[in-house]
C-alpha cells in the first residue's frame, strides 16, 4: 500500500475515527476502474478503486459490498452518510472497532 502520500508517521488513523457504536471512514473513489481495491492512503482519506461504474447507485453498491465483506460485518452495517454523487466519501460502519477495521483495512501500523 502507498502511504508517502500521508502526513506523518501516524497519519493512517486520520481517515479513521470512532463511534459511539462503531468507526466513520473518510475515503477518496475512483470508480470504473480495472478492479475493486484498496489503493492506500492520500492526505487523510482512504483511496480507494472500485470496478463498477458511476451510473444508478452502482458504483456506491459495490463499495458498501466490498468494505462490509472486508470489515467482516454484515452490508446493513454499512451506510454512505457523505458523498453519494461525489468522489470524497464517508461511510459508517457500526460493530468494529477502530482497531480491527484499521487491521483489516491494512492500515494498522
Amino acid at each position: 500500500m502507498d502511504r508517502s502520500a500521508g502526513p506523518g508517521p501516524g497519519s493512517a488513523l486520520t481517515a479513521l475515527a470512532a463511534t459511539p457504536d462503531g468507526v466513520r471512514l473518510k475515503l477518496r473513489v475512483q470508480s470504473r476502474a480495472s478492479r475493486t481495491e484498496l489503493a492506500g492512503l492520500r492526505g487523510d482519506e482512504i483511496r480507494m478503486r472500485i470496478a463498477a461504474p458511476p451510473v444508478d447507485g452502482a458504483a456506491n453498491e459495490a463499495l458498501v459490498r466490498f468494505l462490509a465483506e472486508r470489515l467482516g460485518v454484515p452490508r446493513s452495517a454499512v451506510r454512505l452518510v457523505a458523498g453519494v454523487n461525489a468522489r470524497s466519501k464517508v461511510v459508517a460502519v457500526v460493530g468494529v472497532s477502530i482497531e480491527r477495521a484499521a487491521a483489516r483495512l491494512g492500515l494498522a501500523q
